[in-house]
């Protein structure tokens, strides 16, 4: 088998900061014993995907596990072949020499000759390469600590123990079809954490949401009980610069309790739900309107009032849609709003849609972006749309006294797939929806979805 893998120097040191063994080794040998390790054996962690949290949840293994080298090993997958372009290198280089501990960590690994070289135009760097001394191509103003990077995905995946999903939703089926050709011969079941915010919409017989850990199941057959989502309101770089942050693994108990204590950091508080694939779908719902939220701040150079409106409508339509999907839709609330808010604030999807608003970006340039990765609201929006357009969901409209699609009582969802898929819209258009006259109240839309039986288990695949 082809492929690289790249050693880390010296693990005491990963950040910058000595590692804290306090409980650190116990956690990952109640972790061992459950998957029946024998000593000698080593635990094997890959993540699949090198975007920004793929990369800062690897690391974050690495920082903690990683100087146990004869218990677990640590490594990640990413294609081979992505260049680095010549500004991106020019701020690398900026990035390198602002930091102390990382221009010192270079220079001991020989690694700085490099980037002077990159810096001037003299040499190509590559994601692969740069990834190896704690560089992610779509973070490059948080340096990690160094990885061990394999570009063979078969390498990678065909012994691991426990696969990360960090990949977009787009990607997920296509790379986990090739992984199971790499498993046939496997005779243990392996554990997959997706980190993957994103869904599909699957219209054939009953219409329903296609979420990454099921694609994942049907791609390779691992049952769903071993496969498990992580999600949260988090900024990538915010948690490995140890900014206090919360999360939820879901899925069945058997795995979600012991690595919820196998993940957990001081900063990094790991709570466990059983309810895997509604989290899954709120997590790609709030990247919808966090688009919308880009655009309405740029349009109105970021006005609180037009904001505080676009949140209210945002919010009653995001409550209306998870009293479709939830049967206790109200034990999402907090989670929902918690992930929505910090999209808003510093996300890559409202970002997106500032850009486009703004005219820095255009839909022809594709949704994924150099420096930022996939903008994985895009497809949601498209996905939602078409799944609450479907007639066999239809719902009583109290106001107009007949049945209609739910997206019917969903403007910005509509606005939205009309800029973003269809393309008849300019982004101009969410204001004028936000200030139609005709437009309800919001607390009226979140009155029809409390008064109503909405809830359609179909939706999720349930019977």
């Amino acid at each position: 088998m082809g492929g690289s893998v790249d050693s880390v120097a010296s693990s005491m040191y990963s950040n910058g900061s000595v590692h804290n063994s306090n409980g650190v080794e116990e956690r990952l040998d109640e972790l061992r014993r459950l998957m029946g390790k024998a000593d000698g054996d080593l635990l094997k962690i890959v993540g699949v995907g090198a975007g920004a949290w793929g990369c800062v949840f690897a690391a974050m293994l690495q920082d903690s596990y990683g100087y146990l080298r004869e218990k677990v090993q640590i490594r990640i997958w990413r294609r081979p072949g992505r260049s680095v372009d010549r500004a991106t290198a020019e701020h690398l280089f900026e990035v390198i020499n602002s930091r102390e501990d990382v221009l010192r960590r270079l220079i001991r690994r020989c690694a700085y000759l490099k980037y002077v070289e990159a810096r001037l135009g003299d040499r190509t760097l590559y994601a692969d390469e740069i990834l190896r001394d704690g560089f992610c191509l779509n973070m490059i103003d948080t340096p990690l600590c160094p990885l061990k990077v394999v570009t063979n995905l078969q390498e990678a995946v065909w012994d691991a123990d426990i696969v990360i999903n960090g990949l977009p939703s787009t990607e997920t089926r296509e790379v986990f079809e090739e992984i199971s050709r790499y498993w046939k011969e496997r005779i243990t079941v392996p554990i997959i954490i997706s980190l993957s915010k994103g869904i599909e919409a699957a219209l054939e017989s009953v219409p329903h949401i296609v979420t990454p850990t099921q694609m994942i199941n049907r791609a390779t057959g691992v049952p769903m009980e071993n496969i498990l989502y992580l999600g949260g309101p988090n900024i990538a770089s915010e948690i490995y610069n140890k900014e206090y942050a919360n999360a939820r693994i879901c899925g069945a108990e058997k795995w979600r309790k012991p690595l919820a204590r196998f993940l957990r950091q001081p900063h990094f508080i790991v709570w466990d739900n059983s309810d895997l694939v509604t989290h899954e779908v709120m997590g790609g719902l709030k990247n919808v309107y966090a688009i919308g939220a880009g655009m309405v701040a740029a349009l109105t150079n970021e006005s609180a009032t037009s904001k505080s409106v676009y949140f209210a409508h945002c919010t009653s339509e995001m409550i209306f849609i998870t009293h479709l999907l939830a049967e206790e839709p109200e034990k999402l609330a907090g989670p929902l709003l918690a992930d929505t808010y910090v999209t808003l604030l510093k996300g890559r999807n409202a970002w997106y849609g500032q850009m486009l608003a703004k005219g820095e970006l255009s839909l022809d340039m594709g949704d994924s972006i150099q420096g930022k990765g996939m903008i994985q609201g895009v497809s949601a929006v498209g996905a939602f749309y078409e799944l609450l357009s479907q007639s066999s969901l239809s719902i009583f409209h109290p106001e107009e006294n007949k049945p209609v699609a739910p997206v019917e009582l969903c403007p910005i969802l509509k606005t939205l797939y009309k800029i973003l898929i269809t393309r008849e819209l300019p982004s101009q258009a969410l204001l004028q929806a936000l200030r139609d006259e005709n437009m309800n109240d919001p607390r009226d839309r979140i009155e029809i979805a409390q008064s109503h039986a909405f809830y359609r288990p179909s939706l999720l695949g349930q019977p």
